[in-house]
């Protein structure tokens, strides 16, 4: 680079480098790995979804659109959201679709933060978060969930804000939970809409895995929070639809309007095609999705009994799709240099636990994503046994 050109961004060059993205490029060239790693849903995105899309791209619909979404669309964000969680009062103005998730998030975050603002998130939590956090202006506040079963609580929530050195504006809540698969009862929901009510911060829920809970339905903090609540969602996990891009943010209209403006600047929209696909996803009953979420129950099922029974400590998750388990005490490595070995040695890549996590503790954990394909978890599977029984032989 010209070093008589102006510096760089500092405020950008400062944020370090996501760690999920830079572990996962530094076992890339691993041969013949079996990933374990990213949330990639091991089925293919359902026919009905693909053959809206395809019709609209022959109906041309590959032009400007609606920036916020077409009502059509927007409409029927608000009906799957009552039909799945029995979510009401919001209304068209108060949508917004979105490039995926990751975009909205940052979009609110833009929209609440102002420089220096503070923002609790439970922790440990998707990596990216904390990035955001930083590029919107903002800092994070991680609250330790580890010894209350990776869960937030009320208390926790009074002392993380009176003991913040800088303003606490907003609560990042994420449910069910990446890394650790963990979500919320009715009656922790409620109290925690009392704490949030009670410390009068914004609280954006991130229920992108709302749809993958196992023998329990999803409640969303929104139905106790209407005027305080911004609902993240999208497609991406629950329809096998990464690639397409499809997020949505439900807020009250004043922040909705502010969203729009930072979205309508960052994108301006999602394609036109791809909402005719969204629009087919949204109207599938819940039965047509059944039979992947027992599958990966099934996954999930199976991976927890190997994990528990090479000696890892860990909370069988009650949705999402990955597991977050503590490494067995007689690997005395951390889980960053017990995962590259396990790539290099092992042949099965997964996520180091300090990728989701400031704290120290999180150092002792790796991450599971049982999302692939059956065939890939049981060979990873197979493979982590062989090479921690072989340590074990070794010592």
């Amino acid at each position: 680079m010209n070093q008589s050109l102006p510096k760089l961004n500092p405020a950008i060059t400062a944020i370090p480098a996501d760690k999920i993205l830079s572990f996962q490029a530094s076992i890339q060239g691993v041969d013949d790995l079996v990933f374990l790693t990213f949330g990639e849903p091991g089925f293919d995105t359902p026919k009905e979804v693909k053959e809206a899309t395809v019709k609209g791209i022959q109906e041309n619909h590959s032009h400007y659109g609606n920036s916020q979404g077409n009502p059509e669309l927007r409409q029927a964000v608000l009906d799957y959201m009552e039909d799945r969680y029995d979510l009401r009062g919001f209304a068209i103005d108060q949508v917004v679709m979105t490039a995926g998730v990751t975009e909205a998030i940052y979009a609110v975050f833009k929209v609440l933060l102002s420089a220096g603002d503070g923002i609790l998130v439970p922790d440990p939590a998707f990596g990216s978060y904390f990035s955001s956090i930083a590029l919107a202006g903002g800092q994070a506040i991680s609250v330790d969930t580890s010894k209350s079963g990776f869960k937030l609580t009320p208390a926790m929530v009074k002392e993380a804000i009176e003991s913040a050195d800088v303003p606490v504006k907003a609560v990042l809540f994420n449910y069910p939970s990446n890394p650790t698969g963990v979500t919320y009862d009715e009656a922790e929901l409620k109290a925690l809409a009392e704490a949030f009510k009670e410390a009068g911060v914004w609280v954006i829920s991130d229920e992108i895995y709302s749809e993958l809970t196992y023998g329990r339905v999803h409640r969303s903090i929104a139905s106790y929070l209407p005027d305080q609540a911004i609902v993240v969602n999208g497609l991406s996990k629950s329809h096998a639809m990464t690639g397409y891009r499809v997020g949505f943010v439900l807020a009250p209209t004043a922040v909705a309007k502010q969203i729009q403006k930072v979205h309508g600047n960052l994108v301006y929209s999602i394609p036109t095609f791809v909402y005719d696909g969204a629009l087919a996803a949204l109207r599938m009953p819940k039965a047509a999705l059944q039979p992947m979420i027992d599958t990966y129950q099934e996954r999930r099922d199976m991976a927890v009994a190997v994990l528990k029974e090479l000696g890892f400590d860990l909370l069988s998750p009650d949705g999402a799709f990955y597991i977050f388990a503590k490494l067995p005490k007689d690997i005395e490595e951390d889980g960053w240099t017990f995962a590259e070995k396990l790539a290099k040695e092992g042949k099965v890549g997964v996520i180091p636990g300090e990728a989701f996590s400031q704290f120290d503790g999180a150092k002792d954990y790796v991450r599971l994503s049982y999302a692939g394909e059956t065939a890939q978890l049981e060979e990873g599977l197979k493979r982590l046994k062989a090479y921690i029984e072989k340590r074990r032989a070794n010592r």
